[in-house]
């Protein structure tokens, strides 16, 4: 699946060494955390500038959905072009739908230790929810390591649900976020030493907050980057430099 990332309207986009397989199983050594990030549409530059202070210590590869295309033309600095991306900070890769398939085979290696979704939509979160496989980001999902019986470590998918307000407070929705947040959410404990979290479930999902959208409704909203970003710094250990971040 994360292999390679090419586009050949923008040179920039071309980053062979980064985006290459042999790039992604280096870095499995590279002491960085390494943070899947999905967005649908122009949050992506956002988050990513607000974790820009953990530079040497974090590494961003970018899964990006057909929709977050339109989002990202450069139509403002907010929405800049997709082939930007790779120039902000800690950002090693930006993978599209087309990049499942090749040019290079995937094959087991490329290591993430959290895949953060923000926004989820409405139609992405019917698909996890439903086990459905049919771009990058639902078949990365799909394939996720739920029990570290693969891996050997525990990872957790950080979702942050945005809608329409009757999407949001639709039955069919409610049905689907008790199925991420309870049958697969994450519930921690503590070891006997009382130190280390011990978890099960490998969904965590963060409410949306209430908010004027787009289309006149109020509610529905992503929660804020902020916010986000806390629980990414949290889950990743990521901390000042004065801190120690938590080894493999």
């Amino acid at each position: 699946m994360l292999q390679s990332v090419g586009n050949e309207h923008d040179n920039h986009y071309l980053s062979a060494q980064s985006n290459s397989i042999e790039a992604l199983v280096a870095s499995r050594n590279d002491g960085k955390r390494h943070l899947l990030l999905a967005c649908a549409h122009a949050t992506v530059p956002v988050i990513v500038e607000a974790l820009a202070k953990h530079e040497g210590a974090l590494s961003i590869r970018i899964v990006l959905t057909q929709s977050a295309t339109h989002f990202l033309g450069g139509q403002s600095a907010e929405q800049p072009t997709v082939s930007s991306l790779l120039h902000l900070p800690n950002v090693d890769a930006v993978y599209r739908d087309h990049d499942e398939w090749g040019p290079q085979p995937w094959r087991r290696g490329a290591r993430a230790d959290m895949l953060v979704v923000a926004p989820l939509s409405a139609n992405t979160l019917a698909k996890v929810a439903n086990g459905m496989s049919d771009n990058l980001l639902t078949s990365v999902i799909r394939a996720w390591d739920t029990d570290a019986s693969i891996d050997m470590k525990k990872k957790i998918i950080l979702v942050a649900p945005a809608m329409n307000s009757a999407m949001w407070r639709n039955p069919i929705t409610e049905k689907q976020i008790r199925v991420l947040s309870e049958d697969w959410g994450i519930k921690e404990g503590t070891f006997a030493d009382g130190q280390n979290r011990s978890i099960t479930g490998w969904f965590q999902v963060i409410t949306p907050i209430s908010k004027t959208l787009a289309c006149g409704d109020t509610g529905g909203a992503m929660a804020s980057v902020p916010s986000i970003c806390e629980i990414i710094e949290n889950r990743l250990s990521l901390g000042g430099p004065e801190e120690t971040r938590q080894t493999d």
